[in-house]
């Protein structure tokens, strides 16, 4: 076919899936899919996304499948790679005319361009940086500002490659063409400068071209230099991030910087000159320097940098009293205030103004945060200089504050938020306890309207205090204090950290209104953090919260429902169910309708919303399990998806053996009939590439089946016992992999020796052996390997498996009876170090069926002495008296001694 077919064809099912109709868009998002691999596929998505007549959402969509392609199809050992000669002819389309008219287009052009770069750039495209530098050059202002844009991107992801040799090919890259992209920022500056001051249209085109040639020089300064301060063309272009990559390069700028920034944002200086966005970006200037660990001398001048101790020099010069004093002071009562913008927030959507306020990196762009980030920054560096400064602050605020004074009220909501965010370097500053009980405590009961700033913030206060300096006595009061805040209609949500016996009293009602909130609140956010406190109280309480959730069980599907588009607040939920399940123990039982098609939803792969709830999804089915007292064939049918989760082998796989751990604890034949097979076929795919550890998870999964079915078990997984055995006749150099072994080995020769015999038959077949001849060889590694096993239980398990191969008239067997006799005097010193119950590392509600379980397992049920008096008698039986002598007579004297004295008690 050739190329203008297959463009017709093409453009054809592009158009078709920017359809919104999911009839047509569906058919033509396969068809796309299965071109992705296509030779010449690429070249079509180039013409068509080139080809300015057409539809802007096609050709926007064809850079999208184009781009995406990039990721998948470009790198040379990739499957199903484009060939070089396609590759060739695509990054000279990309680079042959840079006209696009469209803003959204040519960004993704720009990155397209940027991601090849990544991979070819210098290499295989040494043509691409010389077209950009001689195409920004050309007069036509979309086709400079195209080429400018692409510059920039491909610039930035050159820059972001960290590897040693990459980072040397960026250097000499920005060597080479800084001069130039000097000249060029000067050259849009001045351009730019000019056409303001004659008032030319075209000033923002050319800001528009100053602004990109910034962001390449940005790009190359911070990374193109291993020590930018050697290269005076550098210096000359400084900027913020030095103070990240090159500290040392930034220290002769540290005076003017902090002068500059202070100057005009604690200062009258930059009244009715600054703006927000400048304002962060100088607070961000300061912080940086007063945190920057390059620039803290080490206890020690000797073990300090030359370099630190100047950084450290001006800082201190700069940071004077008078300085900090006016810092600390303008933070807290100018930038602390609330702005009439936030307030009438607060009024028309308190949901929203709390939303609003929360953190991440929003200190490096926001206003509020940054100036908290700020504060918190300063004063932990000068606590000692700031403290008293702020304790002044404080005690000018004693009492009520009239709700007639905005002022007044703004400013001790300011203060306090002070206080709050210092509280770890205020411990001993302030007695906390006597100020809660004499003014904080009146404070949150004066119930006027225009006073629940002072109350929120009250809260919040004591919030940040509780785990710092807080007596647990006054823990009721404060309780009062949360119920009568509850009810208020302004929705705010507290969390503390509680004791059970004193919360108790307050559960019912608290834990109604925590309901009733989570029910009238419609922000997400909101909803996911009373979800959390919710979490919080039913984990503290425990079992003691089972007659209080009634309602929340039966308002947790509509809200799961409601979040179908809402992944966080559905891991919030899931959280929740988490902590539910617990408290309820066996009851859980009853949320199965609802629950058991949440853990399926979370935990199924082949669904989008797994990728958000995969984690939390597996611990509600674990925990369920765990606290059911039986199995359902509801929950049995939940673990159709196991198989595709042990595929992930992701760092949920130690979850995924837990839950299957328990699956057979809980309903051992039932389960092994239905998923056997294939856990066996899955176990077998693990073990070709896993860790030690991994490999070790496996094959203790297998020890328990044959442990809790010993009849079933072998069989079921008996494409996994041949490598068993033959890593114990290899013998496995990893000891906790080698005990292992013999576990599952023991557990099968004790309680199912006729599968045993059989299994070394077959293996004998396959190594061309005779089977007494393999047996012989385990036996010898059994003895010489014993060392490895640590736990009593598999100690004593080995010697009863071996001991069970007794009474024999076996030559092989008589000739290994010493070290049989061996294995079992090094077990006889650890017999009473092993647990009354194998199964104590699962807590499940089924106590009694799983003490049932360990009074048939033979390491718990048999006496070890009887075990071996009667398998010693019966072998005497069996060779008469002398003949029994002379087998003892293989045996160490000092050994027969001991075995002596462990049977004389009989």
């Amino acid at each position: 076919m050739d190329i203008t077919s297959a463009s017709t064809i093409v453009l054809q099912a592009l158009t078709q899936a920017t359809s919104q109709d999911t009839v047509v868009l569906k058919p033509a998002e396969e068809q796309l899919k299965q071109w992705e691999t296509h030779p010449g596929f690429y070249s079509v998505l180039l013409n068509i996304f080139t080809n300015h007549t057409l539809d802007v959402n096609v050709r926007w969509l064809a850079v999208l499948y184009f781009k995406n392609g990039i990721d998948r199809y470009w790198r040379r050992i990739s499957p199903h790679a484009l060939a070089e000669d396609e590759k060739a002819s695509l990054r000279a389309g990309l680079i042959a005319n840079f006209n696009e008219p469209v803003n959204q287009i040519a960004t993704q052009i720009g990155v397209l361009i940027a991601k090849v770069a990544r991979l070819d750039c210098p290499r295989q495209w040494p043509e691409l940086i010389p077209t950009l530098l001689e195409s920004v050059k050309v007069q036509d202002y979309l086709r400079q500002h195209r080429a400018l844009l692409t510059f920039y991107h491909v610039t930035k992801t050159l820059a972001s490659k960290r590897l040693a040799v990459d980072k040397r090919l960026f250097q000499d890259l920005a060597s080479g063409i800084y001069n130039f992209a000097c000249s060029l920022w000067n050259h849009h500056t001045d351009t730019f400068l000019h056409q303001i001051c004659t008032g030319e249209a075209d000033a923002i085109k050319s800001l528009e071209r100053t602004l990109l040639s910034l962001k390449v020089l940005r790009k190359l300064t911070v990374h193109g230099f291993v020590e930018p301060h050697k290269n005076l063309e550098v210096m000359v272009s400084n900027l913020l991030d030095f103070l990240d990559y090159h500290p040392f390069s930034f220290i002769t700028l540290i005076q003017r910087s902090l002068e500059f920034a202070v100057s005009y944002v604690f200062t009258s200086a930059g009244e009715g000159v600054t703006f927000e966005r400048f304002i962060v970006q100088c607070m961000n200037l300061i912080k940086m320097i007063v945190k920057n660990d390059a620039y803290k001398p080490a206890k020690t001048t000797e073990e300090s940098k030359p370099e630190t101790l100047e950084a450290h020099k001006i800082k201190i010069s700069f940071f004077n009293y008078p300085t900090l004093t006016e810092i600390c002071r303008r933070l807290v009562s100018h930038y602390f205030l609330l702005t009439p913008e936030e307030l009438a927030m607060w009024e028309e959507d308190p949901e929203g103004f709390a939303v609003e306020e929360t953190g991440g990196d929003s200190w490096k762009y926001s206003l509020r945060p940054c100036t908290e980030v700020l504060f918190l920054d300063i004063f932990h560096e000068y606590s000692q200089t700031l403290a008293p400064v702020l304790l002044e602050m404080v005690q000018t605020l004693h009492g009520p504050t009239n709700v007639e004074d905005s002022v007044g009220l703004l400013v001790k909501d300011a203060v306090y938020n002070a206080i709050g965010l210092a509280a770890y370097e205020l411990f001993d500053n302030v007695d906390f306890d006597q100020w809660f009980k004499s003014q904080l405590l009146a404070e949150l009961h004066v119930s006027h309207i225009r006073y629940k700033l002072i109350r929120r913030r009250v809260i919040w206060l004591i919030g940040q205090w509780i785990s710092v300096k807080f007596k647990s006595e006054l823990r009721p009061m404060l309780y009062e204090a949360i119920l009568n805040l509850m009810q208020d209609q302004d929705l705010v949500v507290y969390d503390f950290e509680f004791r059970t016996e004193q919360f108790v009293l307050y559960l019912e009602s608290i834990f109604s209104l925590l309901f009733q909130l989570l029910q009238q609140a419609t922000e997400c956010d909101t909803k996911m953090h009373v979800l959390h406190v919710i979490s919080c109280v039913i984990e503290r309480v425990g079992v003691q919260i089972r007659p209080h959730v009634g309602c929340l069980v039966q308002y947790l599907p509509l809200l799961w429902k409601q979040s179908e588009d809402h992944n966080m607040l559905r891991c919030a939920i899931l959280t929740t169910l988490i902590h539910l399940v617990q408290g309820l123990g066996a009851e859980s039982k009853n949320l199965y309708p609802f629950l058991l098609p949440v853990i399926q939803l979370s935990t199924d792969v082949s669904q989008l919303p797994h990728v958000y709830l995969l984690e939390d999804g597996l611990e509600l089915w674990l925990v369920t399990l765990e606290n059911s007292p039986s199995i359902t064939p509801e929950l049995l049918r939940v673990f159709q998806n196991m198989s595709a989760l042990l595929e992930l082998s992701s760092e949920n796989v130690r979850t995924c053996f837990k839950i299957i751990n328990a699956y057979i604890f809980l309903a051992s034949s039932e389960f092994l009939q239905n998923f056997a097979a294939g856990l066996c076929q899955s176990f077998c795919d693990l073990l070709k590439d896993i860790t030690t550890e991994g490999k070790v998870q496996v094959l203790k999964v297998v020890e328990n089946v044959i442990k809790v079915n010993p009849t079933l078990g072998p069989q079921m997984f008996q494409p996994l016992l041949p490598s068993v055995c033959k890593g114990i006749l290899d013998g496995e150099k990893y000891p906790v992999v080698m005990s292992t072994y013999l576990g599952i080995a023991g557990r099968v020769l004790l309680q199912n020796a006729g599968f045993f015999s059989t299994l070394l038959s077959q293996i004998a077949l396959e190594v061309n052996q005779e089977m007494d001849q393999l047996i012989g060889s385990m036996i010898e590694m059994w003895v010489d390997r014993m060392d490895n096993i640590t736990q009593p239980e598999r100690r004593k398990l080995s010697a009863l498996a071996l001991l069970s191969l007794l009474p024999s008239v076996n030559s092989v067997i008589q000739d290994k009876f010493c070290g049989i006799i061996n294995i079992l005097m090094v077990c006889v010193y650890v017999v009473d170090k092993i647990p009354t119950c194998v199964f104590s590392a699962l807590i499940f509600i089924a106590v009694i069926y799983i003490l049932q379980l360990a009074l048939k397992d033979p390491v718990h049920s048999v006496s070890l002495q009887q075990f071996v008096y009667e398998k010693l008698k019966a072998q005497q039986e069996l060779m008469g008296e002398q003949g029994f002598q002379a087998l003892m007579e293989t045996v160490d004297t000092e050994v027969i001694r001991q075995l002596q004295q462990f049977l004389q008690n009989l």
